[in-house]
């Protein structure tokens, strides 16, 4: 390592130095949680907007033909 790099190391690691006591999120922290928010508050709403367009009403079940039993599948007989 150069002398150089070594006196910028040394520079960083005073600044480095944080008292446990006191750290906070800061405004990085505030900026993710924000985007996270943003992020489900539009998931939320394309949720709701797509089950708008879904149909819960059944279809009735097709009266069975000749030759079928009543809880007999759809199959044709030959």
């Amino acid at each position: 390592m150069s002398a150089s790099a070594s006196l910028a190391l040394t520079h960083l690691v005073t600044l480095a130095e944080v008292d446990e006591d006191k750290v906070t999120p800061g405004v990085l922290g505030f900026l993710v949680f924000a985007v996270m928010a943003l992020a489900v508050w539009g998931l939320m709403k394309s949720m709701n907007r797509h089950m708008g367009k879904v149909d819960f009403t059944e279809a009735p079940e097709p009266e069975p033909g000749p030759g079928q039993a009543p809880g007999e599948p759809g199959a044709q007989r030959g």
